[in-house]
C-alpha cells in the first residue's frame, strides 16, 4: 500500500484544522459543493490509481531490470538526496509541459479547477495523470535507481505538495521561500491573473521556476480556477470535458497538420482562421463570478451523510484491498466511479440523478450487507444495512421534490 494512502488519516486531520481556524476568523475559504467536488476528484484519483500502477510502476521495474547500472547504486543518504533531486527535477518537467501542451493539459486541468484554493484542493487530483507523467521518470530507472526506492521518494515529494495548498499560511522565512515551494510560491500557480498563469511548475524546490525562468513572486490577491470554467461538480465531466472540447475543436481545421498543432502546442493556440492564439484578458475580484449551485440545507446534509458513507467506505477499500480479487477490485472501484458522479449530479438537480441515487443506495445497502454478515450474525446484518436504508430514504424523501424543480438534463 502506497504511502499515500496511509496519509489519508492525517489529510483529513489537517483539513479539519484548516476549516476550524477560517471557522474561527470568519474566512470564506471553504464552499461545500466545490470542497466535496475536490474530495471526489481525490477518491476518483486513488481509484483508477489502482490500475494505472501496473503500467506506470511496471514499466519503471522492467527497465530497472535491464539497465547496465541496474544494482550499482547503494542504498545510503546521499542516494537517497541525489533520488528526490532527480523526481523533483523530472516532476518540475511534467509539470511544466503539462500547462504547455495542450493535450497534456487535458490529464492535469482538474486540478486547477477549483475557485476556491484550501487544503481539499491539493486532493483534487486528475485521475489519468499518471498515464502520462511516468514516461518523465524512466530516465531513473536506467541510472539504477531501485523501483521501490524510487516509488517511496515519489512518494514522499507527493506528499510535500500537500501542505502548500492554503490561504491560511503567509510567506515563511526569507531562506526557506528562496530554496522550497511554499503555500505563496503555489498560491501564484494556481492563479488566472495573467501574471501569474504557467508560473512556479515546482514540486518541492523552487529552484527549478528559478533556474529556468518561470518563477514568479505573490503580488497582489490571486484569483483561482482556470480561464474557461467548466461549470459543474461531477468529477466525471470534469476530468474528460477538456479533451472533448479539444477533439471537437481539431475537427473544425482545415489542415491536419493545424489539428496536430492544437494538440501539441499551449492551450488555447488556434491556427489564424480560428482567431489564433487565445490571450489572457486582466481580470479583478469585482468581475470575477465563481460557479455555484443552490441547494436546500436539507439536500446539504443529505449529499454530506452520504459522502462520509463513501469516504469511509472508499479508506476501508483501499487499506483492505490486498484481500480482494480482481474481479472484486473492479466492481468496487466502478461502484465508487459512479458515487462520485451520483453525488455531483445532486448538487446539479439533474434529471437523471433522482434514479442513480435510489440505485445507488440500494446496491450500497446489499454491499454493507454482506461485509457484516462476513463478521457478524444475521441479526446484525439486517440492523446495520436495515439503518442506512432506513435513513437514506427516509432523508430521500424530504428532498425528492427539490431534485425534481429546476432540474438540469
Amino acid at each position: 500500500m502506497s504511502l499515500i494512502v496511509y496519509s489519508i488519516p492525517i489529510f483529513f486531520l489537517l483539513i479539519g484544522v484548516e476549516l476550524l481556524i477560517t471557522r474561527v476568523k470568519h474566512l470564506p475559504y471553504y464552499r461545500f459543493n466545490d470542497a466535496i467536488t475536490n474530495l471526489s476528484c481525490g477518491i476518483g484519483s486513488q481509484i483508477t490509481g489502482i490500475f494505472m500502477k501496473f503500467l506506470t510502476f511496471g514499466v519503471y521495474v522492467i527497465i530497472y531490470n535491464h539497465s547496465p547500472l541496474s544494482g550499482r547504486i547503494p542504498y545510503n543518504y546521499l542516494t537517497i538526496i541525489l533520488l528526490f533531486i532527480g523526481v523533483d527535477f523530472f516532476y518540475y518537467w511534467f509539470h511544466r509541459l503539462a500547462h504547455e501542451i495542450s493535450i497534456l493539459w487535458g490529464s492535469h486541468v482538474v486540478h486547477h479547477q477549483s475557485e476556491e484554493y484550501n487544503l481539499t484542493v491539493a486532493l483534487r487530483q486528475a485521475w489519468v495523470q499518471g498515464a502520462f507523467s511516468w514516461v518523465f521518470y524512466l530516465p531513473l530507472a536506467f541510472i539504477g535507481f531501485e523501483p521501490l526506492m524510487f516509488a517511496t521518494i515519489a512518494s514522499l515529494q507527493t506528499l510535500y505538495q500537500f501542505w502548500i495548498h492554503t490561504k491560511v499560511i503567509g510567506k515563511m522565512p526569507v531562506w526557506f521561500e528562496y530554496v522550497f515551494n511554499t503555500p505563496s510560491h503555489h498560491r501564484v500557480h494556481h492563479g488566472i491573473n495573467p501574471k501569474y498563469i504557467d508560473r512556479n511548475h515546482a514540486g518541492t524546490l523552487i529552484i527549478w521556476d528559478k533556474m529556468f525562468g518561470t518563477f514568479q513572486p505573490e503580488e497582489e490577491e490571486v484569483i483561482y480556477g482556470i480561464t474557461t470554467q467548466p461549470k459543474s461538480w461531477n468529477p466525471l465531466w470534469l476530468n474528460f470535458h477538456y479533451w472533448g472540447d479539444l477533439a471537437r475543436d481539431t475537427t473544425k481545421v482545415k489542415r491536419p497538420a493545424d489539428a496536430i498543432r492544437m494538440m501539441t502546442r499551449a492551450p488555447g493556440w488556434r491556427p489564424a482562421e480560428m482567431g489564433g492564439m487565445l490571450a489572457y484578458k486582466e481580470i479583478t475580484h469585482a468581475d470575477f463570478q465563481k460557479y455555484d449551485t443552490a441547494v436546500s440545507p436539507r439536500l446539504s446534509y443529505y449529499i454530506f451523510f452520504q459522502f462520509v458513507i463513501l469516504l469511509l467506505g472508499t479508506s476501508a477499500f483501499l487499506f483492505g484491498m490486498k484481500n480482494l480479487d480482481s474481479t472484486q477490485i473492479a466492481v468496487v472501484s466502478v461502484f465508487i466511479i459512479y458515487s462520485v458522479v451520483s453525488i455531483g449530479g445532486l448538487f446539479e438537480k439533474r434529471n437523471w440523478v433522482a434514479i442513480a441515487e435510489i440505485l445507488r443506495v440500494l446496491l450500497l445497502t446489499f454491499v454493507i450487507a454482506v461485509i457484516i454478515m462476513k463478521f457478524y450474525p444475521l441479526v446484525y446484518t439486517i440492523s446495520g444495512a436495515g439503518v442506512y436504508l432506513l435513513l437514506s430514504f427516509v432523508w430521500f424523501a424530504t428532498i425528492f421534490k427539490e431534485l425534481n424543480q429546476n432540474n438540469q438534463p
